[in-house]
């Protein structure tokens, strides 16, 4: 029997962390006092009320007693933890600029929103500090909480840091607190002597792997104890193509091999039991260290710590109520894991493999043997349970996961162990270690291969409904196809006739069936199977590349030629349209690939034709709901035309003004710039918005004047779309202010007017921006998923 008695309190944890950690209420106030007092009342009605009950009713009033004590438990961490982040959220509201000090608490990793590795001399490190002294506005004060940080340097973990830069707030419901972009880290104490010689594993590690070839370069690390600096693009989305991402995302199944391997080798030594518990507890310490605790790795070590108390005690734990209990543990000590993908998909897959697997293996069995069937259940469980997770990170479903992992099995263990070993041995011998790299690198080729081809099969990923909706869709697609399955008992396989007409001779079966059929029945069956054949292999690959960019995008550059069209996502349809293009269709199809049938506000920088003579289109079977030009209405031509159409669209129409702010859904909006300057490209409206926590600032056309007169405006952005299609009039003092991530030029294949130049290319660049043209990319896209930005379609 599996027991199911921490479920509840496990979930009830769940739920109640998700919304104490999110925005909208004041939690961190009186509102959590009142839910605490509601909750411990809950608690002593239910204590006193079992006294009073019949026996039989005492397991369901102690199961909601433990469920809302654990409720009050995490309701408690989060006040006090929401508590301690209030000062230095307040600051990064308003973008204060700070010198924060605290301890490295995250691996530092490569950072670029372009694909592929940063630029030479571009090179941004992304890691989180645990602030515990904050320096702001000459008041130096204690600090209580994580901020995430973006610097050109990456310090080492575990050492505590000094930091400078500009406060920005961090995402509604992230886990840190704030954001601060800084030059670099400077170190004041070192990270603790066990953290430095685990650091020297590690780079030894990397450099015994480092003339293997590209895939064991990055497999390599990656499968031994999760590092993918270096692992090729190509290769990673294939992995994340097919469903084999868990092999370079330190798991549960690291931990399996790790225990497995020294209980091998206890039980070998003839090792007495407390002797055995104490090894493996350090070994998953030192593991845990060495491939640092995120939170996949912390809910599977809190598990092993489980599972080793119950040999230590006798009594081996079960793995539903030690999943349950690591998940109620590690959410009052950390609400915010609660909105973690990494840490859901843990769980989840877990749960899928305890609860499943060998009830799938059970029916699978009698079919195609026991070892087969388990080996088969393990991927099914794992995607059944992870799949509605995966929808929300990428809305697509994988229909190669369960074929790829099977495939990719037998190599796991090997790669896994060798590379340790050689992560064990790099720092001594580096010359063994090296080739027990080498034979690791055999595993992982094999892995590299699987990844390959089964990414490359017809219709690999298969586009699904995005957010959500889509995600309880699969939900229930998924349990309704389990309840077919599982509701009936295992049926005892192959029937005895079948095996009979198979030993007998297929071929003679299967005339001896096509007799009995009518040839009614046979013409359908054979129309029935040759659809399903053409929807398989002609329609699901076409629908599959219907386009190149994700559902989820949040700003996208549009492919208009030479010429200006963005778009800032607003809605699942909706969006806010800077600049439509020159005259042709271009805009109005890159809305319709990105899904816009509602634009919230079209925003006209200015009446050049490269940048409304696209109007109409945009405006075709689409609803705009207002308009804000430039207003100085020049060339006349163009701005009578373009107001003329907005009329006859209905479309309500204002000058902007500069100061002018709005929102329109999760959007905030704010006119810098309007008309400030003289002509046309100078007169261009200036827009700042935020959208997905990402600051985003268009420039229109702006010249040398409307650029110098922009500087004391700004501040540092994420985005920004680079003035007159990357011209060689850009202001470095702008610049050298907004040191935006990424730099978006829209400009025309083989234009005449020489655009993108390299003076622009070479200013944007050497501020740190990863720079993006649409004449190289065609139309691109940024995506953010759980905190991270990365581009599409380029």
């Amino acid at each position: 029997m599996i027991d199911l008695r921490l479920v509840p309190a496990a979930l009830a944890v769940w739920v109640a962390a998700w919304l104490l950690t999110g925005s909208g209420v004041a939690w961190s106030g009186p509102a959590t006092w009142i839910a605490a007092g509601v909750v411990a009342a809950a608690c002593l009605c239910l204590t006193a009320t079992a006294a009073l009950l019949h026996r039989a009713a005492w397991p369901t009033v102690a199961h909601a007693a433990l469920a809302a004590a654990c409720v009050l438990a995490v309701t408690a961490s989060a006040h006090v933890q929401l508590a301690g982040r209030a000062p230095l959220a307040e600051l990064a509201e308003q973008r204060v600029t700070a010198t924060l000090t605290g301890v490295v608490v995250s691996q530092p990793e490569p950072f670029s929103f372009a694909q592929g590795p940063p630029a030479p001399g571009t090179g941004q490190y992304r890691w989180v500090l645990a602030a515990r002294a904050l320096d702001a506005r000459g008041v130096v004060s204690a600090a209580r909480a994580h901020v995430q940080v973006l610097s050109s340097t990456a310090p080492r973990y575990g050492a505590t840091v000094t930091v400078s830069g500009g406060l920005r707030p961090a995402d509604a419901g992230a886990a840190e607190t704030a954001r601060l972009a800084a030059d670099g880290a400077s170190e004041i104490r070192a990270p603790p002597s066990a953290l430095r010689v685990l650091d020297t594993h590690r780079t030894a590690l990397l450099d015994v792997t480092d003339p293997l070839p590209a895939q064991a370069r990055g497999l390599v690390p990656g499968a031994a104890i999760g590092d993918t600096t270096r692992l090729p693009e190509d290769l990673a989305e294939e992995m994340r193509a097919t469903g084999l991402t868990h092999i370079t995302a330190v798991s549960g199944g690291h931990f399996a091999v790790v225990v497995a391997v020294l209980t091998l080798l206890c039980s070998s030594a003839r090792l007495p039991r407390p002797a055995r518990v104490a090894l493996v507890a350090l070994a998953s310490l030192t593991f845990v260290a060495l491939v640092r605790p995120e939170p996949a790795v912390l809910r599977a070590a809190v598990m092993a710590a489980f599972a080793l108390t119950g040999v230590a005690i006798g009594r081996p734990a079960q793995s539903v109520p030690a999943l349950a209990a690591s998940v109620v543990g590690l959410l009052v000590v950390d609400p915010w894991l609660a909105r973690s993908f990494g840490f859901v998909l843990s769980a989840a897959a877990t749960a899928g493999l305890v609860l499943l697997a060998a009830p799938l293996a059970a029916r699978l069995a009698p079919w195609t043997g026991d070892a087969a069937a388990f080996a088969l259940a393990v991927p099914l469980a794992a995607q059944a349970a992870c799949g509605p997770v995966l929808v929300l990170l990428d809305p697509s479903v994988s229909t190669v996961s369960v074929l790829a992992n099977l495939l990719a099995a037998p190599a796991l263990v090997p790669a896994t162990v060798l590379g340790l070993v050689a992560t064990v041995l790099a720092p001594g011998l580096p010359a063994l270690a090296g080739l027990v790299a080498w034979a690791a690198s055999a595993a992982t080729w094999w892995i590299a291969g699987v990844a390959h081809w089964c990414a490359g099969l017809p219709g690999a990923m298969v586009p699904w409904l995005g957010g959500p909706p889509g995600a309880l869709l699969l939900a229930v697609l998924t349990a309704v196809v389990l309840w077919a399955v599982l509701r009936r008992a295992p049926r005892p396989g192959w029937p005895e006739s079948w095996r009979t007409a198979a030993r007998s001779g297929l071929r003679d079966a299967l005339g001896a069936r096509r007799q009995r059929l009518s040839r009614a029945r046979f013409v359908a069956i054979v129309a029935v199977g040759s659809v399903a054949v053409l929807v398989v292999v002609v329609a699901v690959p076409r629908l599959a590349a219907r386009s190149g960019l994700p559902a989820d995008w949040q700003v996208a550059a549009c492919d208009v030629g030479q010429g200006d069209a963005l778009a800032l996502r607003t809605g699942p349809t909706s969006a806010v349209v800077v600049d439509v293009g020159p005259d042709g269709p271009a805009a109005g199809r890159c809305l319709d690939q990105l899904g816009v049938t509602r634009v919230d506000l079209l925003v006209l920088s200015h009446f050049h034709a490269d940048h409304v003579g696209g109007l109409g289109p945009v405006l075709a079977g689409r609803e705009v709901a207002a308009a804000l030009v430039s207003p100085v209405p020049e060339p006349a031509a163009n701005a009578a035309a373009t107001g003329a159409a907005l009329a006859a669209a209905g479309v309500p129409v204002r000058a902007a003004r500069a100061g002018e702010r709005g929102t329109a859904g999760a959007l905030t909006w704010q006119v810098l710039l309007a008309g400030a300057g003289e002509g046309a490209n100078d007169s261009s409206v200036v827009l700042a918005a935020r959208t997905a926590g990402l600051d985003v600032l268009t420039l229109g056309d702006l010249e040398e004047a409307g650029q110098a007169d922009l500087v004391p405006l700004v501040g540092p952005a994420d985005v920004v779309k680079v003035a007159h299609h990357g011209s060689a009039v850009q202001s470095r003092a702008l610049a050298e202010r907004v040191r935006p991530a990424v730099a978006l030029v829209s400009s025309g294949r083989d234009n005449d007017y020489g655009h993108p130049t390299d003076e622009a290319l070479e200013l944007y660049a050497g501020v740190g921006a990863a720079v993006v043209r649409t004449d190289e990319c065609g139309t691109v896209a940024l995506v953010v998923r759980e905190q991270e930005v990365s581009l599409a379609g380029c």
